[in-house]
């Protein structure tokens, strides 16, 4: 067992971790103990994010930590330090992303180097916040060719009208990254839209079963201007948004590990304090096998994106791999978050026990970036070397 995760990592892949990425780590956790974990129920029912949570995190500046001051952070850290935060809840972990992850890289992969030294202070510290704005009402899985949000060039400025959909984060953020199609040449552009321009109008999403206290906006653009200046220089076309989309995925499969180890968690600490027949439920046969399976689903999880986490250390990104580990993750969260909830019986859809949170929560993350058929086309065109997207 690992030092860091006793009760979920078996096989000690945490202890890969040097002294001081554990640290931050460890700082993480002690905050989401005290700051978010009591709320976390009430939030999740009445839909809404606790808003002592945002400030709390950023104060940990996790994404480059003080211990690691004089080093540059591994992709490792990274990794884990998502899978701290999933490991409390899915919808803190999807907000912290949204940042750290899905604004930062489409700023790194998109940005001109003197855009990115620009804004990268400012987004690991949070005085510049923002989103990543692509999904469409219309248009997800098809987005590549579907994509219907317009960018008309006008002088020196750009005209963007469309709609974006599903943007977790929005209404606290400062700016939106937009994908547009250019109207000049049909190729695929960025832009970062402040959040309160004119003609940017945000809907909260309503009706939720999933990731309850994220809040997803639907945003409409009506002829909004913005300056070349805010163009991501380096974004000329899909392609160039896919090399975003191959770093992101690896973020979700991370956030699918956290939730699997809270599920996971969660239904040990319920089978062992709760009595049936005079016995701890814990000592049943066909229990103890729900749980090693959850454990099994939970330690190959771990094996896959730590392995991912070292081939991107060594600058390897490939669209497969990523997706590969996003695919097969998610599918096996699925299951354990579903023997979670049946290990724990009907307590297990009470927000007491925590695994109906974590229950409900993995629908989002199996579907967003990239639903499983679309990652499983992804590797099966690595596979055989012929695509069979539509």
């Amino acid at each position: 067992m690992s030092e860091l995760y006793p009760d979920c990592d078996p096989y000690g892949i945490a202890d890969a971790l040097t002294e001081d990425e554990r640290a931050p780590l460890l700082r993480l956790r002690a905050v989401l103990e005290s700051e978010a974990y009591p709320q976390l129920a009430e939030h999740w029912e009445a839909g809404t994010f606790p808003e002592s949570v945002g400030p709390a995190l950023q104060a940990l500046e996790l994404m480059h930590p003080p211990e690691l001051a004089d080093q540059t952070p591994r992709a490792l850290y990274h990794g884990f330090r998502i899978f701290e935060l999933a490991r409390c809840d899915a919808s803190v972990a999807t907000f912290y992303t949204a940042q750290a992850g899905l604004f930062r890289t489409a700023c790194r992969v998109g940005g001109s180097e003197e855009q990115f030294a620009e804004w990268d202070p400012k987004i690991k510290s949070f005085e510049m916040k923002g989103v990543f704005c692509l999904t469409e009402p219309e248009h997800g899985s098809d987005i590549a060719g579907g994509l219907s949000t317009t960018a008309r060039r006008d002088g020196d400025e750009w005209v963007i009208d469309g709609a974006k959909r599903w943007i977790g984060g929005a209404f606290t953020a400062d700016y939106l990254c937009v994908f547009a199609r250019d109207t000049e040449d049909s190729q695929v552009k960025a832009f970062l839209v402040p959040r309160e321009a004119p003609g940017v109008t945000l809907e909260k999403i309503y009706g939720k079963t999933s990731l309850r206290m994220m809040q997803n906006a639907h945003i409409t653009l009506s002829e909004v201007r913005v300056p070349e200046s805010a163009r991501l220089q380096n974004c000329n076309s899909f392609k160039d948004v896919a090399a975003m989309l191959r770093q992101m995925r690896s973020d979700v499969a991370w956030i699918a590990c956290g939730i699997q180890a809270g599920a996971y968690e969660a239904a040990v600490r319920y089978v062992r304090e709760r009595q049936q027949f005079g016995r701890p439920l814990a000592s049943f046969q066909l229990v103890q096998e729900k749980l090693a399976r959850m454990l099994g689903n939970l330690t190959a999880s771990l094996s896959m994106v730590s392995r991912l986490a070292e081939k991107q250390q060594e600058g390897i990104y490939r669209d497969e791999d990523s997706a590969l580990a996003k695919m097969w993750i998610s599918l096996h969260l699925r299951e354990t978050v579903a023997l979670a909830r049946e290990v724990v019986g009907g307590n297990g859809i009470t927000l007491a026990t925590d695994v109906a949170r974590f229950h409900a929560d993995a629908e989002a993350v199996y579907s967003y970036e990239g639903t499983h058929e679309i990652n499983a086309l992804v590797v099966g065109r690595s596979i055989s070397g012929v695509s069979a997207f539509a």
